[in-house]
């Protein structure tokens, strides 16, 4: 099992469906770093949750789901990875050693495009309602905590959104189960993109 992975930054290319959701603030799982603050909306902590397929040329082909919040570091909008998972084990070292996100493996199953799992945490079936005929530039910073210091990585890179009829599901028993029954107020997917992760 090989869990050698590449320097960074990894320029990252495959799809993507990220689910967006509101959680009341005593149901959301606290920010990875606890010197930053959740961006709340009317009481309700902003989440997303998304399944990913990183296909070549990326360095790591790979599957992943996660959830994420919207936190602020002082003024300075952040995304925090809460939970992760991959079935990669050098996506899981890279990930964990370069820029503190705390990856774990999971068995996934996907028919790409119409449905994902991640064996014991979740599923979700997608019909695709469209997409805009260009790519969007997109940027933004990760803040994780290592041994109490706030790590942050920049991505950047471009994306084809479009919106997505979409069917969740979490396990009850799951690290996940704070979104299980609840319905997201949108799924956007992210096609075709380019993603440079790192510095």
């Amino acid at each position: 099992m090989d869990a050698s992975y590449p320097p960074e930054p990894w320029r990252l290319h495959g799809h993507a469906h990220v689910g967006v959701w509101l959680v009341p603030t005593g149901e959301a799982p606290p920010p990875h770093h606890p010197g930053t603050r959740q961006i709340r909306l009317f009481g309700r902590v902003i989440v997303a949750a998304a399944f990913f397929r990183y296909d070549a040329p990326s360095p790591l082909t790979y599957d992943e789901i996660m959830a994420t919040q919207f936190v602020r570091d002082g003024w300075r909008p952040r995304v925090s990875i809460t939970h992760i998972w991959v079935d990669s084990p050098a996506s899981m070292a890279g990930g964990r050693e370069l820029w503190a996100i705390p990856k774990e493996l999971a068995t996934f199953n996907r028919v790409t495009d119409q449905s994902y799992t991640a064996e014991g945490i979740g599923s979700l079936r997608v019909r695709r309602r469209g997409s805009l005929p260009f790519r969007l530039p997109l940027a933004f910073g990760v803040a994780q905590d290592r041994d109490g210091a706030l790590v942050t990585t920049p991505v950047r890179g471009r994306v084809r959104f479009g919106l997505t009829f979409s069917g969740w599901s979490f396990s009850p028993d799951g690290s996940l189960a704070f979104l299980d029954g609840r319905r997201p107020l949108l799924t956007l997917g992210a096609h075709d993109f380019t993603l440079i992760f790192g510095r």
